[in-house]
């Protein structure tokens, strides 16, 4: 995986030696994915400085990151704030979810050797590892079965020549997983295994592209119609209230 997109993932050992920026970068971006600061939420330099101890500057640097990621909002009068959560949003992310992904898995086939298919083997192995201990519930908000869960979508797309399409997905499926997350604290449901990213990894290595994109195409949008019902059902309500 490239350097970038590892800098995305947590790893305390690693976080240290890096510059004051990306360290702040990190600890926000993790926080506002993860839902620790709600949608729509004021991000304050004096509070943000007070819980991460960093100074002003590596922290506005930061939330400049993040706004340019779509993760939060910024404005000259009104400063930061979370980004809102919406059925627009969601249907804009996973559109460019499909434009890059799709083309970036076709490519990763025809392109990937045999290390490629023993390190998507291996991230799949992770995953189903994790998700057989945790059990039923909603494992979208265990951040360790999202950290493995976001690393083999990754792995699909490793072999893709195209540096900028890998990190543009992986920054979109994290869009993404501010969904998933937000979701899940409302699921009614025990969530149920599916054989979803098997059949993706067995279509990848079989070099089948057109079933494998077609099958990643289906597991983005059963994913934004599953948020979509949540949403829904939350308008509802807040409007019944």
């Amino acid at each position: 995986m490239h350097k970038i997109e590892n800098m995305y993932k947590k790893d305390p050992s690693q976080e240290r030696t890096l510059p004051l920026v990306d360290q702040a970068f990190m600890r926000l971006r993790q926080d506002v994915l993860s839902g620790t600061y709600g949608a729509g939420m004021k991000l304050k330099l004096d509070e943000l400085q007070t819980a991460y101890g960093f100074s002003s500057s590596p922290l506005r640097e930061a939330l400049s990151r993040l706004a340019q990621e779509g993760l939060i909002r910024s404005d000259e009068r009104r400063g930061f704030r979370v980004a809102d959560i919406s059925p627009e949003d969601l249907a804009d992310i996973s559109r460019m979810r499909l434009m890059l992904d799709l083309p970036a898995l076709r490519e990763s086939i025809a392109n990937g050797d045999d290390a490629w298919e023993a390190t998507v083997v291996a991230a799949f192995h992770r995953l189903e590892k994790i998700e057989s201990r945790i059990g039923d519930g909603p494992v979208v908000l265990d951040d360790d079965w999202t950290q493995v869960h976001s690393a083999f979508h990754a792995s699909l797309l490793a072999a893709c020549p195209s540096e900028r399409m890998r990190n543009w997905s992986a920054s979109l499926f994290d869009q993404a997983e501010r969904y998933r997350r937000y979701s899940a604290r409302f699921r009614k449901t025990a969530r149920r295994k599916s054989s979803e990213h098997r059949k993706i990894m067995d279509a990848t290595l079989r070099r089948d592209a057109d079933t494998a994109c077609a099958l990643l195409e289906e597991h983005i949008l059963s994913t934004q119609r599953n948020v979509m019902a949540v949403l829904g059902t939350e308008a509802e309500r807040a409007g019944k209230s």
